[in-house]
């Protein structure tokens, strides 16, 4: 596929984006810029968080991944529906009885200052680093298959990727993305069918007789039963359950979509309904993963890295049709992290850190002045971690993303868990130093898991560890207290 056709397609299709960006960023104040007014109607929410959920990730490494994980991804997606639950009937009435804005103004309330400035720092911090990757990963297939060709250097591409999410943000955003997750899922789901069919087309061969090859081969293997496998189905459940709760539930991101909603009622509709087809969703990208897999055993193509296996195939082997399809997928799942991911930090480094929601002196004219220098402060934040990315890309993105969570998430999970389920109060000052050695102390077992525990090596659970150590020590600076919120 020539590189002025893909430029071509992502020009057209960024254009899409900025006149619905026109559309609903008109007469938009701060207001509706962190949680849209309440006013974002439930199944719009419901269907544009699916596209936000996978991302450029799920697009590219799920499907890559199966080559190497065969269907043992679904297992942890079977976690995700479970913590969906625990986030739609414990998290969602809370946030909603406390009328918050950011989440983590729950942690000032339950424990005191240094708590809350602890979760609201973890998340920025997890949430930079997951978007990130995230959006690295778009823009090296944007790289290898567009720019390399025209000898422009990879910080350009990074840096023109960045400029296209601030300009359809800025003004609008969480009113404007509720709507442009509605149109990007639609391509990307759109995308994945279709490279079915295309490969399908390819090997000469219908659907339903490549699903009869993938069922009765290894590649449809979902369940590892060995004990000290780093992907034991047991494992794989609970940290799917936990990524979902800390991921989704502790997350700014994705609740301030959900606290968008008109009252309760229509968020927790909302999470039923995103869970059951993000099930669905999940399954047809490890189908188009086994797909791929067939199609380059097939052919006799060899791809070293897992994530370039779908991106190699549709530009390179499946016609341009094809090649374009994939493109708008890829984009279509790319954006919406990038821009949910934006809007969260920016209302959270403006509401948690610099306090503009208690400024009640600050003009509307002011605060949005400081809410925009915080969004390009993030956007410069973005550009200098995708650089760094751009060094290491040595492991499967979504590896790499769910280690990542398995450290930042896990004071998180130990702190709300503490909150929830305990009416003790902690030592508010300790709170800081409790939430960094947790990670700390998890880095070390889990690089010395096989000499310690006989063996035994750690996948996702890490994340379940790390905010038990966490609840571990809060528990131990704690005295009795009376309520809980």
């Amino acid at each position: 596929m020539q590189p002025k056709v893909i430029l071509g397609i992502f020009l057209i299709y960024t254009a899409l984006l900025f006149a619905v960006t026109w559309i609903t960023a008109r007469r938009a104040d701060s207001h509706a810029f962190y949680i849209g007014n309440r006013k974002s109607p439930w199944f719009v929410v419901a269907y544009g968080m699916i596209g936000a959920s996978l991302s450029g990730v799920t697009f590219m490494s799920v499907p890559g991944w199966v080559r190497d994980t065969q269907f043992s991804y679904m297992v942890v997606v079977f976690g995700y529906l479970f913590g969906y639950l625990v986030i739609a009937l414990v998290l969602l009435p809370l946030y909603y009885r406390l009328k918050l804005t950011s989440i983590y103004t729950y942690l000032e309330q339950r424990f005191g200052f240094w708590s809350y400035k602890t979760g609201a720092g973890f998340f920025i911090l997890s949430r930079t680093l997951g978007a990130s990757l995230r959006m690295f990963l778009v823009i090296n297939v944007l790289q290898v298959f567009v720019f390399d060709a025209w000898n422009i250097p990879f910080w350009v591409n990074a840096l023109i990727f960045i400029i296209l999410i601030i300009l359809y943000t800025l003004k609008g955003g969480i009113r404007t993305i509720v709507w442009t997750d509605t149109l990007q899922t639609t391509f990307m789901l759109l995308a994945v069918v279709m490279s079915v069919f295309y490969i399908s087309k390819e090997l000469g061969e219908n659907a339903n007789s490549l699903l009869a090859q993938i069922s009765d081969s290894r590649i449809s293997r979902m369940f590892i039963t060995e004990w000290n496998h780093e992907r034991h189905f047991l494992k794989q459940f609970f940290s799917g359950m936990f990524i979902t709760i800390t991921m989704t539930g502790l997350d700014q991101e994705m609740m301030q979509k959900n606290l968008s909603c008109r009252n309760l009622k229509d968020a927790q509709k909302n999470m039923f309904t995103f869970s059951g087809i993000l099930v669905i969703v999940n399954l047809l990208f490890l189908v188009l993963g086994a797909f791929l897999t067939i199609y380059s055993v097939n052919k006799g193509i060899n791809i070293a890295m897992s994530d370039d296996l779908f991106p190699s195939v549709a530009l390179n082997y499946l016609g341009p049709v094809a090649g374009m399809v994939f493109l708008v997928g890829l984009i279509s799942a790319a954006f919406p992290s990038a821009d949910g991911a934006l809007t969260s930090l920016t209302t959270s480094v403006s509401i948690d850190f610099l306090g503009l929601q208690k400024k009640k002196e600050l003009t509307e004219k002011r605060s949005t002045r400081i809410r925009y220098s915080v969004h390009l402060s993030v956007a410069l934040v973005f550009f200098i971690s995708i650089l760094i990315f751009s060094i290491m890309n040595d492991r499967a993105v979504i590896d790499k993303l769910f280690t990542i969570a398995g450290y930042t998430y896990g004071p998180l999970l130990g702190l709300y868990s503490f909150g929830l389920f305990t009416r003790r109060k902690v030592k508010d000052s300790l709170t800081p130093l409790i939430a960094v050695l947790s990670p700390v102390i998890c880095f070390f077992l889990s690089r010395y898991s096989v000499q310690l525990f006989n063996g035994y090596k750690f996948g996702f659970e890490l994340l379940l560890l790390n905010g038990a150590i966490t609840f571990a020590g809060l528990l131990l600076f704690s005295r009795p207290g009376k309520d809980r919120l």
